[in-house]
Formats: structure tokens, C-alpha cells, sequence
């Protein structure tokens, strides 16, 4: 799966593309992540990608040129134009079901605001699918782009090293939270591992297991209708 990251910051993607399983799987050729600078299309000596809104305001706004120039060279890489994506506050909450289908894509192009966002117009044209990740602000979209592609790659066939960690994982089973797991020591601190887990009943742990599932996602939906409250 190839993943194209347009931003002003590519740096803070360094350590990321680094570490962990996202290294192991480009290493494996399972992915491939390319990384682009809007400031490389901009014609100014200066690189200006950014301009103050028409009718004033606060801040300064990533201006259309850059973007459209970028992204057309970007999508000509490749056979596949790919999904393309931008990371805003305003977009439609990603979830698991979202990320789901973004894994049968064979390519994501990530868009990367930042400062106080894009004119309206690379929406308007481009007509990208917006996602938000929480309803909260971030100095930008690269952090967001990264759980995107975290959440995207987990489903990427060969990439994790049990296939059932991606299929029983939180928000996978029905939108259900996962069970309490415990690893040893079977004591800490007070704290032990329940019973029914050291029994080697099968299915009495699968029960237990799905009866904590429940409980925790019923709590989670009962917590989330009383915040803010």
C-alpha cells in the first residue's frame, strides 16, 4: 500500500517512518510512504505558502497554488491517483470502519494543514474526503495523518505478526471495546490475575472475556453521554 504525505513539515515524519513495525513494514515492501514539501511548489523566493484571509482575521491561510501544483504532480506518480484525504477539525470523525475501508484502497494521498488551515477553495475543487480524529485542534495535520496511516496499516495483510491481534482488537468486533488482558506475574502489588483466566477452560474464558467486552463498552457509551456535563 502506498501512502503520499503532503506537507510544510515532512521532517516531523523522521522518526515516525523510523521505528517499529511501520519501519518493518517498508523494509518487507508491504508499504511505501513518500513525503512531499508544498514549499517546493511555490514560486516565490521566498517559498510563501501561506497568505491572510480575505475579510480579515486571525491567522494566515495555506493558499490554493502550492497545494493544487503539489498534489497534481504527486498524483501522476503511480498508477493510482489514490484516496485523497485532508486531515481537518471539521471533517468526518475517523473510526474503525472508516479505516477499514481506507485499507482496500491501494493508495491514501494525506493533505497536511496548517497555521489556520486551507482556503476553502482546495476543499471546494479538490473535493478530498475530510477526516477529523477527535474534536480538538492540533498545530497541524501531520500527527493526525500519522494515526491514520497507524490505523490503516494494522489491516495490511503480512504486516502484524499474529493476524487476530488487527481482527480482535477495540472498535474491530462490532464496534466493541477489547477484554482486560494480563501477562505475569500472576501477583503485583495486590493486584491479581482473575481466576477464570488460569483455569484452562476455553470456554468459560471465551465467556469471560466476552462479558468484560461488553461491560467495558457499555461503560465507554455511558461515559461519553456524560462529558461535558
Amino acid at each position: 500500500m502506498r501512502f503520499d504525505i503532503l506537507t510544510l513539515f515532512p521532517g516531523i515524519f523522521d522518526g515516525f517512518l523510523s521505528e517499529s513495525l511501520l519501519r518493518k513494514g517498508i523494509d518487507k515492501g508491504l508499504l511505501d510512504v513518500h513525503l512531499w514539501n508544498f514549499r517546493e511548489w511555490t514560486t516565490d523566493r521566498h517559498q510563501s505558502v501561506d497568505d491572510r484571509p480575505y475579510g480579515g482575521g486571525p491567522g494566515m491561510l495555506i493558499r490554493c497554488d502550492p497545494v493544487y501544483q503539489c498534489l497534481e504532480h504527486v498524483q501522476q506518480q503511480g498508477e493510482h491517483p489514490g484516496q485523497l484525504i485532508m486531515l481537518t477539525p471539521y471533517g468526518k470523525r475517523l473510526n474503525q470502519q472508516i479505516v477499514e475501508e481506507l485499507a482496500e484502497q491501494p493508495r491514501l494521498t494525506l493533505l497536511c494543514g496548517r497555521y489556520e488551515g486551507f482556503d476553502e477553495r482546495i476543499s471546494q475543487g479538490l473535493k478530498p474526503l475530510e477526516l477529523s480524529v477527535g474534536d480538538f485542534v492540533c498545530n497541524g495535520g501531520e500527527i493526525p495523518a500519522m494515526i491514520v496511516i497507524e490505523t490503516v496499516m494494522r489491516l495490511i495483510p503480512g504486516l502484524l505478526g499474529d493476524e487476530d491481534s488487527a481482527r480482535y482488537d477495540s472498535h474491530s468486533q462490532a464496534g466493541q471495546l477489547e477484554y482486560p488482558q494480563y501477562t505475569r506475574p500472576r501477583e503485583y502489588r495486590g493486584m491479581t490475575v482473575p481466576d477464570v483466566l488460569l483455569s484452562g477452560d476455553h470456554q468459560k474464558i471465551a465467556d469471560w472475556r466476552q462479558t468484560q467486552s461488553e461491560q467495558r463498552s457499555r461503560q465507554r457509551v455511558g461515559d461519553d453521554s456524560t462529558s461535558g456535563n
